[in-house]
């Protein structure tokens, strides 16, 4: 059924529960997991080296929130594939569903309540809105 699932990561406890219910779907399905974790575009007017130092600041942050989960999933015997994007989340997101034709979504919800949404937009409601494969959206409680 599924072939390639993508998991979406941040520091949440909603998108550790995402894992976990992405690895569980993966070893019923034999599929592959892909962990997209994606931080803020940098603006160029930074200059250097301000720029290459808050590049590689989010690339370190990236790398210390993929790499346990990779190898938790590895040591699972999963097949995973790690990937770190710049740009708005949601965008990065449906990027990379779409060029690696994933079959699932699986991600964290982290409930910011209705108000908080409307005001600062949902990573999982614009990715629901907008995914062309079926998506999971996983409640931090």
């Amino acid at each position: 059924m599924f072939q390639k699932i993508l998991v979406a990561v941040d520091d949440s406890p909603a998108a550790q529960k995402a894992v976990n219910y992405a690895a569980q779907l993966a070893k019923l399905t034999n599929a592959q997991i892909l962990i997209v974790h994606a931080y803020p575009k940098i603006p160029d007017y930074l200059g250097e080296p301000n720029l290459s130092q808050t590049i590689a600041r989010y690339l370190e942050k990236a790398e210390e929130l993929i790499e346990p989960v990779a190898t938790q999933l590895q040591e699972a015997g999963l097949d995973v594939i790690p990937e770190i994007l710049e740009g708005p989340p949601a965008d990065a997101i449906l990027r990379v569903a779409d060029a690696r034709n994933v079959d699932l979504i699986v991600m964290g919800a982290r409930g910011l309540g209705s108000v908080a949404s409307l005001l600062l937009g949902s990573v999982s409601q614009k990715v629901l809105a907008h995914a062309t494969c079926p998506v999971m959206i996983v409640r931090e409680s």
